[in-house]
This record gives structure tokens, C-alpha cells and sequence, in this order.
């Protein structure tokens, strides 16, 4: 057998030691895969709390910074922490919709100390994942995701149209052309494209937004990237931490829904990667260790993460689990995040091509949730948990001067279609008896 046969097979082997040579281009396809959906999320939350160039370079950076931290301790465990399995961890899309609405209410400031609150509490979830598991089931889990997708719609077309500081700008024609290029090439990236093509389609369609947006002129601001560092890391404690009772019980119930979306994502590796089903302990691991880290984020400015289901879907096609592999990923995840320069370079994509390319994203988060749900029968009580959860949280959430006689506490936890369609799914499916008939 030849040497490179050899080192081929030890790509597929979890303590497999390829060379670098071989394990650095397996390494480029998952950091290409998570970069853009990485970055995103703390651009638009600068951009919603109404943060200065610099502190939306460093939000960048801690973004890279703790995503890597994550990524290694998933692969290498310390006292019980992280998995012991690969995986890409980055900042998640699916805490968009409360972080957007603590952001607005309390500030950047609540957004972490809420996130402080609830990581730790996220720790006892991942302790006794086994014993809590059965709570949540494809039929609430599914729910819960399909309210995330739609959730963040709002936000793509809100930066479609240019974002907040757009003014009277707001949705003009050349923010919309820029926005269907980005979808367009994005799309058949994802439809036409095999392998890298079809992994990095965000990113290939950013980069020819980008490209057109500076052609046009007047878009692309490069201020702060001319002003950024090269070298430096993130100020701990630099945004300050607040603590709102409203916001940490959001968060809360955020990590618990995540919790979920992570055993799915966890499961999903080891049947893909190791074709074995994932051990309590790997799955208590996993989120006890994004539950530290995401404590240790909200010290340094990075939002919360998750396994990225772009990264585990490479696992499930290229069988590639080689730990050294996904080192190197980590590694040059957090080499990133102390060049503010590329943090910077980041900051200038215009926020219409951010929203073009997003909305792929939030269908993808859309069309995840109505997945799970497929995988209980959908006979008339799965179908109404399902329609009724959904409805009195997109409802409250469309009118929420409904509640406007409730404390005040009271309505900042529950104007959240999520929260309340979370909550309504859960208690249903635990109020009303099981039902495991075929659908009507």
C-alpha cells in the first residue's frame, strides 16, 4: 500500500495522524465552509446595537477567537467538557432572535451578561442531558427551529433594504440588485457546484456582491479597516456585562433550545463520521462544553456558539474525522481573530450583500425544524402542538401590544415568538397524552 493511500486512511480515523500536507486542504474546506456564517451574526448585532466601526472589528474577532477556543476544547476534554469529536464550532445564527431583542431593549452589555447567567446554566443541562432528553422530542424541537427560521427573516430584509443606517436609502434599487446577485450566486453555487463549489457558496456569493458593490462605488466604507490593528486580541470585559432578569430567562430558554439542536447535530456526526450512535456522555460534553465557553465569551466579547451543520454535513460526505484535522481548523480560527485586520476587511462587506446571502441561511433554519418534524408522525395532536405553539408565538409577537396590562417583566419574556412558541410546545406535548398512530 502506498504512502499516500496511508495517510489518506488516517483522515478517516479520529486519532489518525495525516500529514499536514494532506489534513491542511480538509482544514481550508471546513474553514471556508463556517467563515461567513461565523462573522455574520456579530456584524449584525454591532450593527442593531448601534456599535462604533472598532467595536464591531473586535465583536468580529472574539467571534473567531471563541469559536476556535470551542472547537478545541470539543476535540480535547477537560474534566468532562467537550466531546471528544469533531466538529467546526462557531457563533450561532439561532440565538439571532433573542439576542436581537435584548440588544434592542438593554444593549450589547445585557446581551452578555445574560449570556454569563445562562451558559452556567447551561453546564447542568449538559450534566443531565440523559435524564432531560425525553422532554424534548423531533415534535418540540422541530417547532422550536421552525420559529427561529422565520424569526430572523425580518432581519435579511431589513438589510437587504441597507440596514438601519441606510435613511432615506432604504431599499433602493441598487441595494436590492446587490441582494439578488449575492442570493443568485449563492443559490447556484448550492444547486450546480460539487464539493468546495458547493460548501463555500456563501462565501463565493459575498465575495461577487462585494466585488459589484465596489465597482458601483459609494458602498463600501473602509474606514475601519484602515484604522484597525494588525496585531491585537479582545479587551475582556470591553462591553461590559448587565444583568436583566427578562434577558437571562430569555437566554436561558435559548441554551435550552440549543441544547436540543445540539444533540441533533451531535448525533449526527457520530452516525456520519463513526457510524455509531452518540453516547449521554458525548452529548453532555458537548454542551457543557459550549456552556463554558460561553461564559468565557461574555467575558471577551464572543457570542454564543454551536456545532455548524454545514460542517457536520462535509463530516457525513468526506468521512474525514481526523482530529488533527480540525485542530488545525481551530488553530487558524483563533489566528484570525487576533488580526483585527481581517476582522476589519470583514466589517466593509455592505450589509444588502449580508442580507442576500442570509436568506439562504434562515430558509435552511426553516427547513430544518419542518425536518424534524418528519420525524414523528404528524396525525391531528403533533399537527395542532405544532400549528397552536406556532401561532400564539408569531401571533403575540406580530401584536405585542397584547400585552400591554401584563408586567412588565412578563412582556419582555414572552414578545418573543420563540419563547412562547418554545414554551407552548413543551408543556402540550407533555399535557397531552402520547399518540404514535400514522398520520390521518
Amino acid at each position: 500500500m502506498s504512502n499516500s493511500t496511508n495517510t489518506n486512511a488516517e483522515l478517516l480515523k479520529f486519532d489518525g495522524k495525516p500529514s499536514f500536507g494532506v489534513a491542511l486542504p480538509q482544514a481550508l474546506q471546513h474553514v471556508l465552509a463556517m467563515l461567513i456564517g461565523n462573522i455574520t451574526p456579530p456584524m449584525l448585532i454591532a450593527g442593531i446595537c448601534g456599535l462604533s466601526a472598532d467595536d464591531q472589528i473586535m465583536l468580529t474577532q472574539a467571534a473567531m477567537i471563541i469559536g476556535g477556543i470551542t472547537t478545541l476544547l470539543q476535540l480535547f476534554p477537560v474534566f468532562g467538557f467537550g466531546m471528544r469529536m469533531p466538529n467546526v464550532m462557531g457563533v450561532a445564527f439561532a440565538y439571532m432572535p433573542i439576542l436581537t431583542i435584548i440588544g434592542k431593549e438593554y444593549g450589547i452589555a445585557a446581551i452578555f451578561g445574560s449570556q454569563l447567567a445562562a451558559a452556567f446554566v447551561s453546564i447542568f443541562i449538559g450534566m443531565f442531558i440523559g435524564k432531560l432528553r425525553p422532554f424534548f422530542p423531533p415534535i418540540v424541537s422541530g417547532t422550536v427551529v421552525i420559529s427561529i427560521g422565520l424569526s430572523l427573516y425580518n432581519t435579511a430584509i431589513n438589510y437587504i433594504g441597507g440596514g438601519s443606517g441606510a435613511g432615506e436609502d432604504f431599499g433602493s434599487p441598487r441595494f436590492w440588485l446587490l441582494a439578488i446577485l449575492t442570493l443568485i450566486i449563492t443559490l447556484a453555487c448550492n444547486f450546480f457546484g460539487k464539493g468546495l463549489l458547493k460548501a463555500s457558496g456563501m462565501l463565493i456569493g459575498i465575495v461577487v456582491g462585494y466585488v459589484v458593490a465596489l465597482i458601483m462605488g459609494g458602498i463600501v466604507d473602509f474606514t475601519g479597516f484602515t484604522s484597525a490593528a494588525w496585531f491585537s486580541v479582545p479587551v475582556p470585559f470591553h462591553f461590559g456585562l448587565e444583568f436583566h432578569p427578562s434577558a437571562i430567562i430569555m437566554m436561558i430558554l435559548m441554551y435550552m433550545v440549543q441544547a436540543v439542536q445540539t444533540i441533533g447535530d451531535v448525533s449526527s456526526t457520530a452516525m456520519g463520521g463513526f457510524g455509531r450512535e452518540a453516547t449521554d456522555q458525548e452529548l453532555g460534553g458537548a454542551i457543557k462544553g459550549q456552556g463554558i465557553c460561553g461564559m468565557i465569551g461574555a467575558c471577551i466579547g464572543g457570542l454564543p456558539t454551536d456545532p455548524y451543520s454545514q460542517n457536520v454535513g462535509l463530516i457525513c460526505t468526506t468521512k474525514v474525522v481526523s482530529r488533527r484535522v480540525f485542530t488545525i481548523v481551530g488553530v487558524i480560527m483563533l489566528l484570525a481573530g487576533v488580526f483585527p485586520k481581517f476582522s476589519g476587511l470583514m466589517a466593509t462587506i455592505p450589509q444588502p450583500v449580508l442580507g442576500g446571502a442570509t436568506v439562504t441561511v434562515f430558509a435552511a433554519i426553516t427547513m430544518s425544524g419542518i425536518q424534524l418534524l418528519k420525524e414523528q408522525p404528524m396525525n391531528y395532536r403533533n399537527r395542532m402542538i405544532v400549528g397552536i405553539a406556532l401561532a400564539l408565538g408569531l401571533g403575540i409577537e406580530s401584536a405585542p401590544q397584547i400585552l400591554q396590562h401584563t408586567p412588565e417583566l412578563f412582556q419582555d419574556i414572552f414578545g418573543s415568538s420563540l419563547v412562547v412558541s418554545f414554551l407552548v410546545a413543551f408543556v402540550l406535548n407533555i399535557i397531552i397524552p402520547k399518540d404514535d398512530t400514522p398520520e390521518d
